[in-house]
């Protein structure tokens, strides 16, 4: 069902709409359905453990609107939304009207997005970017005209930065990096085990959208390209304080308690942190 990182956004999105059709919403986000389609509710259908990856998604969604906000009050003026997907944030967050947002992605993404929402109203001044973001000429023109009309650049990349080699990371990082404007970045982090375990479990479900980021350190990585940890949440703990915690079938519950027991302190205390969401800032240096 997945053939290509692409497909992943109609995944993302089918999960949101079942979140929005909650009585407990944590978010809410009408048009989710329309955007996911049959193929979202297709590819969900077809993937293993989706109470995970259901939860995953809601979580993660709470965390970003979260940082924004943050930005947003610390006197962004832009937000540049790379590998944007089918994420509808400029239509239901609450915005300022001079916002700039900018979502970049593949042609066949924008074109789908725009047609599917052409009577939506936009939240702030939204506009979107026919990219591809691997192809550095493209990349580094749209960051110098980005540069050009924002003093203060958040850059949103959901879902993006595990599908890239260390080295496409390591030029996207630099490429911000040089970028003065540009001065927070939310990306994902995975634990290297969460990896390992990804690749076996999914390695024929997502072999045309494996995840490809793996540095030996995740956190040195990104500081040696001059970016340092302004915050991180991780999913089972953020999933806690929204009194979201994960629902796991009993027999997996039960497998889980049962194990806890074998397990020492330190691992399980690792394992807590399989998974986050972190608003990275320029380094002074």
């Amino acid at each position: 069902m997945i053939e290509g990182v692409s497909d992943t956004a109609f995944w993302v999105a089918h999960y949101r709409a079942l979140e929005s059709q909650r009585p407990d919403a944590l978010f809410h986000v009408p048009f989710a359905a329309l955007l996911a389609g049959d193929r979202g509710k297709k590819i969900a259908k077809s993937m293993p453990m989706p109470f995970i990856t259901g939860w995953a998604v809601v979580i993660r969604t709470c965390i970003i609107d979260d940082y924004i906000q943050w930005a947003l009050a610390q006197g962004v003026d832009a937000v540049l939304n790379l590998g944007a997907g089918l994420d509808a944030r400029p239509y239901r967050m609450e915005l300022p009207d001079s916002l700039i947002w900018i979502e970049a992605d593949y042609p066949q993404i924008v074109e789908y997005k725009e047609t599917r929402l052409a009577n939506e109203k936009t939240r702030c001044r939204l506009e979107r970017v026919s990219i591809d973001l691997t192809k550095l000429p493209e990349r580094r023109a749209l960051l110098a005209s980005v540069q050009a009309r924002a003093k203060k650049i958040l850059v949103l990349t959901e879902g993006v930065v595990p599908y890239l080699t260390v080295e496409d990371a390591a030029s996207l990082a630099d490429d911000l990096k040089n970028s003065s404007n540009a001065c927070y970045w939310i990306v994902d982090y995975f634990s290297r085990e969460v990896i390992k375990q990804r690749g076996r479990r999914m390695r024929f479900k997502m072999q045309n959208a494996p995840f490809r980021f793996d540095p030996a350190d995740w956190f040195g990585f990104f500081a040696e390209h001059g970016w340092r940890v302004r915050e991180i949440r991780y999913l089972l703990a953020e999933g806690q304080r929204l009194h979201r915690p994960i629902r796991l079938p009993l027999f997996i519950s039960l497998f889980w308690v049962i194990r806890r027991l074998f397990i020492p302190k330190e691992r399980r205390a690792a394992f807590a942190k399989f998974a986050a969401y972190v608003l990275l800032e320029r380094s002074a240096a």
